[in-house]
């Protein structure tokens, strides 16, 4: 009887793992508790469910059914980090105009254009109307929302202060946002005058040169060295053109998957990032306008210095400072003052670390970083206006001297007959 009883004792442990049911889109019609007849999309795994789930929001649902599916493509563009952004500062216009916060939700998906941004507005709804938190609705899609939003909405929720807490991180990432822009215009505008140059050069290696082969065929004589060696670029680009095109695209391809996947190969294009001149040091600034911005930001909303410093740390933007950061962060766990373990590193800059310092004095470290982050980001707007008016003579003078050497390869066995005659 004892080994029966132990034998049955054992057997629960061996249940099957619970498959977790697929949530799909369902397009329902129906009244609400004014009479007035409503029209939406809702998320849900099965239309049962959905239609009590509209029953606790008192619509009376007169059909349910499942969305179909597009027949080319997903529909709509992808959610941006932008679009964050503009979906916080109005749920915080919102809930500072003493909007309910699931009726918030209603009033910004209708005003969304974006398919997949009022798909991912809504699903966030539902899960808020059916009783979960903001903050639990929010972490269902990491994809959007990264643990810094999530914690602070989490903060704001338990304090009260959740319309003061939307505001905060409407800002930050206003602030962030506008910072990346920055950033990309400084990078995109050096590549777009290497993709452009490529291009032209390609074109006339293969459509321009070859006319002036069959020309240079009939004159009998020796070309020069630079004619040569021009036709024999063309002669390259005519036969590998394809093979080139598919290995300059495989390799931008290839090295993106590696930055992705290789920690090392990330830290070290991070670290030679901040080594190239103008770009460099743009770089620089931008990291340290992101540190202060958001342990400001963090700070300010109540979060304790060291959980604050973890999603500074996330939110660097670079992995060498990302391990400095946390480097300082576990000074600072060990009771090491904040502007101490600044200083100690050496790798912040003089004004960041006397701020600190003041603001920890002072009991306003928020305030003092607040500035900073402002002083930051105006000299990454200043010093990508001045890259960007110092490449536009560049760009001139690259594609000058690209288009002017081929033009003048292809005309100096020209001027040689013309001084022979």
């Amino acid at each position: 009887m004892a080994t029966t009883a132990t034998t049955q004792k054992k057997t629960p442990s061996a249940k099957p793992k619970k498959v977790a049911p697929t949530t799909s889109v369902f397009v329902y019609k129906g009244v609400d508790k004014k009479g007035t007849k409503v029209q939406s999309e809702i998320s849900g795994t099965s239309a049962a469910l959905v239609k009590a789930q509209l029953l606790k929001q008192g619509i009376v649902v007169k059909s349910v059914s499942k969305k179909p599916k597009p027949l080319f493509g997903g529909g709509g563009k992808a959610v941006k980090p932008a679009d964050i952004a503009v979906f916080a500062r109005q749920m915080a216009t919102m809930m500072k105009a003493g909007v309910p916060l699931v009726q918030a939700f209603d009033i910004v998906a209708e005003g969304v254009e974006n398919p997949n941004l009022q798909k991912l507005i809504t699903s966030i709804r539902d899960s808020v109307a059916s009783g979960a938190g903001f903050a639990p609705s929010l972490r269902e899609h990491p994809k959007h929302f990264d643990d810094l939003f999530c914690n602070l909405v989490e903060a704001g929720e338990q304090s009260g202060a959740l319309e003061t807490m939307l505001d905060r991180i409407a800002t930050y990432k206003e602030k962030t946002e506008a910072l990346k822009a920055k950033i990309k215009k400084a990078l995109t505008y050096p590549i777009a005058v290497i993709v452009v140059a490529i291009v032209v050069t390609g074109i006339l290696l293969v459509k321009v040169v070859p006319q002036f082969a069959e020309t240079f065929g009939s004159f009998g004589a020796s070309l020069p060295a630079f004619t040569l060696f021009v036709l024999h670029l063309s002669e390259l680009a005519q036969e590998w053109w394809f093979i080139i095109l598919v290995g300059l695209v495989g390799a931008v391809f290839a090295l993106k998957e590696v930055h992705k996947r290789s920690p090392k190969f990330a830290f070290a294009v991070d670290r030679y990032m901040l080594k190239l001149p103008i770009i460099g040091q743009i770089l620089f600034l931008s990291v340290m306008a992101r540190f202060a911005r958001t342990l400001a930001t963090t700070f300010a909303a109540g979060v304790p210095l060291i959980d604050a410093l973890t999603s500074v740390a996330g939110a660097a933007g670079n992995r060498v400072y990302q391990e400095v950061i946390i480097k300082v962060r576990e000074d600072v766990s060990t009771g090491i003052q904040l502007n101490t373990s600044l200083r100690n590193h050496k790798v912040f800059p003089t004004l960041l670390v006397q701020m600190a310092s003041i603001g920890e004095e002072s009991g306003a470290l928020d305030e003092m970083l607040d500035k900073v982050a402002v002083y930051y980001e105006e000299a990454v707007d200043n010093m990508v206006d001045s890259l960007t008016s110092l490449l536009e003579p560049m760009i001139m003078a690259v594609l000058g001297i690209l288009v002017g050497g081929l033009m003048i390869a292809m005309y100096l066995p020209i001027f040689q007959i013309g001084q022979v005659v």
